[in-house]
């Protein structure tokens, strides 16, 4: 499959073919080059400083987040749909200083929650709150009905939910241990081991569930299409682009009215109708689909 290049692959703005989609896909999921660079993204529940079973009440929350712009730290700050803190780590090119930062970074943060009688909780779910919203978006109002066709795992997920998620760089184009696709292969084997190592929810709503990570429980309900991993014994390029275009739709975005879209619609469907005349998706549509896609392992092609 070629790589995404201006006479295969759509530039921004214009309607995409399915060879076209399938070219920016396979072309840029993996930059490979030499493994230097590592980060990480840390999420975060909020709980009441004295009682973590007190319900956070919207205002709150609200107040924790205004004080959040403009601290002195390093990290990106953004809110999750149920109010959780995600810290996004810059590039670093050593764990220790990667490590480092962001421990002073998380220090400035709990400091300034503090007033507001909060902290911040490293759980992998609640496992006292009932999942409700705090950000009122389009995108996370479209994905809430979506992840509701599947039952309750998905709102669980978005707002009572908290991770470590690691950022690697691919690794060489060449085979080997340092190539990219033993890089790809290691991290889903490593990646059970890492969950059985740090599982750290065994309850929900105050109850327990039985299981020490029912995050991933939950994660699971969700379905393989979205949140599964793609077949590991073929190429991994070409298994991610198929994986990719063959997903449900989660939305589709307007500027006016909702963006919902009919279940079972895949990216590739909507590509196929925009071929035989319809309203085809652009660059920005399926750069947006991939981040509605959430596997244990995310080639996002960061250079």
């Amino acid at each position: 499959m070629p790589e995404a290049t201006g006479t295969t692959a759509a530039r921004s703005g214009e309607v995409l073919s399915e060879a076209g989609a399938e070219a920016l896909v396979h072309g840029s999921c993996f930059r490979t080059g030499p493994p230097r660079l590592l980060g990480v993204e840390l999420e975060w529940l909020v709980h009441d400083l004295d009682d973590p079973r007190v319900t956070v009440t919207p205002d709150r929350l609200e107040a924790a987040h205004a004080s959040l712009p403009g601290l002195p730290v390093d990290a990106l700050l953004t809110a999750e749909p149920g109010g959780q803190i995600e810290l996004s780590s810059r590039p670093a090119s050593s764990l220790t200083a990667c490590v480092e930062t962001m421990r002073a970074d998380l220090a400035v943060v709990r400091s300034a929650l503090r007033p507001h009688g909060l902290t911040l909780a490293g759980i992998g779910l609640d496992p006292w709150q009932s999942p409700r919203r705090f950000l009122r978006e389009a995108r996370y109002d479209a994905m809430e009905r979506s992840l509701d066709r599947a039952g309750p795992a998905g709102r669980i997920m978005m707002c009572t939910s908290s991770s470590v998620q690691v950022n690697l760089d691919a690794g060489y184009e060449e085979p080997g241990p340092l190539g990219h696709v033993r890089r790809w292969q290691l991290s889903h084997l490593l990646g059970a081991v890492l969950l059985a190592a740090f599982a750290h929810s065994p309850a929900a709503e105050g109850r327990p569930t039985g299981w020490r990570s029912t995050r991933q429980l939950r994660w699971a309900e969700i379905g393989a299409e979205r949140a599964g991993a793609p077949p590991l014994e073929a190429e991994p390029r070409a298994a991610w682009t198929r994986r990719a275009l063959d997903a449900p739709l989660m939305c589709r975005r307007r500027t006016v009215g909702p963006w919902e879209v009919p279940e079972g619609t895949t990216f590739r469907d909507w590509l196929r109708r925009g071929a035989a005349g319809g309203s085809g998706p652009r660059r920005e549509d399926l750069e947006y689909h991939l981040t509605t896609l959430f596997p244990p392992v995310r080639p996002r092609g960061f250079r």
